[in-house]
């Protein structure tokens, strides 16, 4: 992989996004559905959870904002429209269902902000752009679930929204090894910056005040 990104670096792909001055740590769609065995979504992403749950604490710690998103649709799924019809298995997440809820940690506490959403980017058909805007953020620590999915979709249009997407890999997990890899490895060349949980441990401390 290093190869690979060596090659993308020599044709002028994988620059160095950097942190900003004002970050927060988005959370995307860490729920039940991904951790409950006899769901139709459950990956082996409990590691991941707990690097994010670690990555929330000390965010909070630090007095840095942390955003969490989750999929909720209208019974029957009429606003799911083309997403639920390529991935039926949406249906899981209709109003009132159980495995669309947070696990016990990481969790969001009273006063943090939930988006609520209906496609795979955390801002398509949301207001997060306008809230982080409102708030002076410029960074975003990215974690949760599923790299190749809503995590690889919420990190590309921050991008497009002028956000610097921070991707911790090891906060973020997929349903197979090698999707979570190559879309990391597309990230770094391309859309984010992608880091190790230390390291974004290690920069939330420095931005932290």
């Amino acid at each position: 992989m290093n190869e690979t990104l060596g090659a993308y670096r020599e044709s002028g792909f994988a620059g160095e996004l950097g942190p900003g001055r004002s970050p927060a740590v988005l959370v995307v769609d860490i729920v039940a559905a991904y951790l409950v065995d006899g769901s139709p979504m459950r990956a082996p992403v409990d590691a991941a959870v707990q690097a994010a749950a670690e990555l929330v604490s000390a965010a909070r710690a630090a007095g840095i904002p942390v955003v969490f998103t989750r999929v909720s649709y209208q019974p029957g799924g009429s606003d799911g429209g083309l997403f639920m019809s390529k991935i039926p298995a949406l249906k899981i997440f209709e109003e009132g269902s159980e495995l669309g809820d947070f696990p016990a940690d990481p969790r969001p506490l009273a006063g943090e902000t939930v988006v609520t959403k209906q496609y795979a980017s955390a801002f398509f058909g949301t207001s997060l752009a306008a809230t982080l805007t409102a708030s002076g953020i410029d960074t975003l620590y990215i974690c949760g679930l599923t790299t190749s999915g809503c995590i690889r979709a919420s990190a590309t249009d921050a991008l497009q929204h002028g956000f610097r997407p921070l991707v911790v890999a090891d906060a973020c997990g997929d349903r197979e090894p090698g999707m979570h890899e190559s879309n990391l490895l597309d990230l770094q060349a391309k859309y984010a910056d992608v880091l190790d949980l230390r390291t974004a441990l290690d920069q939330l401390v420095t931005q932290s005040g």
